[in-house]
């Protein structure tokens, strides 16, 4: 195999690894000039969903693709076809490779999503405001662990970062309790279960998405002033309006209670 030098970069380190589907892959660590580029935007808030995967305060959404829930049928069938296979046996082994195939096929899958949905947001806004999750506390709940884990949201915002970073651009992380309950328009929180798919204000009388109610919402929250001290793990900035933030997103504890 001949590896070839980047253009504009050195190789730092090379990395050579084989997968449990016996594929190869080879990873190329490398340092470049970051190169700012013209934003269409200024600013945006982004709301995270299951229902929808990220819904933007401009009125831009990105649907949620569920690559592992499309293929969990086909899993579990090869998945029991591997449980029957005598242990050691070559049969075993081709059923083994047929799952950790399929496995590698979602988790390329999301991985391209995840690639060009962060890439076409840092490249048209300059900074972006989206929600600071627990997520680690979020799939502690085995009714949702599997279509967060599916979703991705952790690593979407780390590839928002970096890709926000090397543009020219950041991304603010913000407190998002209450940005589902809050009215956008006048402020006044609004009850509503998750069932509930609009934003019907009875105070001022806005009506629209709940999840483009909530952007709207992070988007004003993340406005504020920025304390100086950048949050740990991400390459972005708190807003001083920021505290401290609950274990759950408001719409997970309302699914866990149904």
């Amino acid at each position: 195999m001949r590896l070839h030098r980047p253009i504009g970069g050195d190789v730092k380190t090379l990395t050579v690894k084989r997968m449990p589907s016996g594929r190869w892959f080879a990873v190329f660590c490398c340092e470049v000039e970051a190169k700012p580029r013209e934003k269409f935007s200024e600013e945006v808030g982004i709301d995270l969903g299951l229902e929808c995967f990220a819904a933007l305060s401009d009125g831009t959404r990105i649907e949620n693709p569920r690559y592992y829930r499309a293929s969990e049928r086909r899993l579990a069938r090869l998945q029991r076809s591997l449980s029957h296979k005598e242990k050691g046996s070559r049969n075993r082994m081709r059923a083994r490779l047929r799952v950790a195939r399929l496995h590698e096929k979602v988790e390329n899958r999301r991985s391209d999503f995840l690639h060009k949905a962060s890439r076409a947001v840092a490249d048209a806004y300059g900074t972006v405001y989206v929600e600071d999750l627990k997520i680690r506390n979020m799939v502690k709940n085995h009714c949702l662990a599997k279509s967060i884990s599916d979703a991705g949201w952790g690593r979407f915002v780390r590839m928002l970062c970096y890709k926000e970073e090397e543009s020219g651009g950041r991304v603010v992380l913000v407190d998002p309790r209450g940005t589902s309950q809050r009215c956008s328009g006048c402020g006044e929180a609004v009850a509503k279960s998750l069932s509930d798919r609009v934003h019907d204000c009875p105070f001022c009388g806005l009506t629209l998405d709940r999840d483009l109610n909530a952007s709207r919402n992070i988007l004003e929250i993340g406005r504020g002033p920025p304390e100086s001290k950048p949050v740990e793990r991400l390459t972005s900035v708190r807003p001083s309006g920021a505290g401290q933030v609950g274990s759950v997103k408001q719409e997970a504890s309302l699914l866990v209670g149904r």
